[in-house]
């Protein structure tokens, strides 16, 4: 026979044991919203040397760089719809790594760019044809319109961003590309429209960039170089 301390020890366990096998599971850790939109899944950035096919009609034989003193660098960014997309830029190898991390810190800014090409993918490397696409890009064997000087492109040491939205403007009020008169107006807040003290101009100017909107003349609002 059971004694009735051995069946209160038994039941004392059983208890126990019910009350183990149905504790909750703890919820898997998550992050808010805001944080987790702060910090867009992307994939990490890459530097690759580059060839002189692979620069297409950007490049030729006379430009003041040479295809191997370039390096293709491939980010991420938030497009005009909100979504991350892939894009790739030919920069200076001496300016590869601050490319880099510009563009990284665009992207938790969240900063807009409506698209980032090389320029081989227009016409004969056409300036005018990226710039009227909005697309953002570095790199371009070819001279400040108008003097005859290399255009500092031609070394890979300049980034033009959202040139649509951003024009060039000279002295006389010509400005590039020929199809942002309605961005001639600064007080404009369309997103991607840079105005001075802004986070994305500021990321470029504390690491040693000049940024052409602060420049007398021209104002080139699209324009950043080192």
């Amino acid at each position: 026979m059971i004694s009735v301390h051995r069946i209160a020890a038994l039941a004392i366990v059983a208890a126990v044991l019910v009350q183990c096998g149905s504790a909750p599971t703890p919820p898997a850790a998550t992050l808010p919203p805001s944080v987790a939109e702060t910090f867009p899944s992307a994939a990490p950035a890459t530097i690759q040397h580059i060839s002189a096919a692979d620069l297409g009609p950007s490049w030729h034989p006379g430009c003041p760089i040479n295809p191997q003193q370039l390096r293709r660098v491939e980010v991420d960014y938030i497009g005009f719809d909100g979504l991350t997309h892939r894009g790739a830029l030919i920069v200076n190898e001496d300016l590869a790594a601050d490319t880099v991390a510009i563009f990284d810190q665009l992207l938790q800014l969240r900063y807009p760019i409506e698209k980032i090409r090389t320029v081989d993918n227009y016409p004969s490397a056409d300036d005018e044809l990226s710039m009227e696409d909005n697309n953002t890009s570095a790199f371009n064997c070819r001279d400040i319109p108008g003097t005859g000087r290399w255009s500092p492109h031609a070394s890979g040491r300049a980034i033009d961003l959202n040139p649509l939205l951003n024009p060039e403007i000279d002295r006389t009020g010509a400005f590039q590309p020929k199809t942002a008169a309605p961005y001639l107006d600064r007080s404009r807040t369309d997103p991607g429209v840079l105005h001075a003290g802004d986070p994305a101009v500021r990321l470029f100017t504390d690491r040693g960039w000049s940024w052409g909107g602060d420049w007398r003349t021209p104002k080139d609002y699209q324009h950043f170089e080192r």
